[in-house]
């Protein structure tokens, strides 16, 4: 990913949560706006990267959209073929699933994110992945 872009996208996550805690709506709404521009820029281009789609996702309060945006930011991620981001992104994709009552989709995908993420290093997550999959299974 391009590190200028990357460092902005953190930037703007790092002041969308503070505006978040201070509940301070005007500035919350005008850095999604920032970053969904930049996320819609560089769609279809050499500098579209999961980070942006996932991070945006991560602040949607619809959670359809969301989803969307998750599904956006997972096939990023394919492309580029990183386990880390595949799996990081289908156990937030499952979780928007299950708020949406389609509980059978959230199971698949977090079938996939178990089996992609034999090829990570997060245990935690690993953890989390399977954890959320066997509570919907038993």
């Amino acid at each position: 990913m391009n590190t200028k872009i990357y460092k902005r996208v953190h930037s703007l996550a790092e002041s969308l949560m503070k505006a978040a805690q201070k509940k301070d709506q005007i500035t919350f709404d005008a850095l999604y706006g920032e970053l969904n521009k930049i996320c819609l820029e560089h769609e279809g281009q050499e500098k579209d990267h999961p980070v942006q789609w996932e991070t945006l996702a991560d602040f949607t309060d619809d959670i359809a959209q969301a989803a969307v945006y998750y599904r956006k930011a997972l096939e990023k991620a394919e492309i580029i073929g990183s386990a880390d981001f595949c799996s990081s992104i289908r156990f937030s994709l499952a979780n928007m699933l299950i708020e949406l009552n389609q509980t059978q989709e959230a199971i698949e995908v977090l079938r996939e994110a178990k089996l992609v993420s034999a090829n990570i290093e997060d245990k935690a997550l690993k953890n989390e992945i399977h954890d959320l999959l066997h509570s919907l299974i038993n």
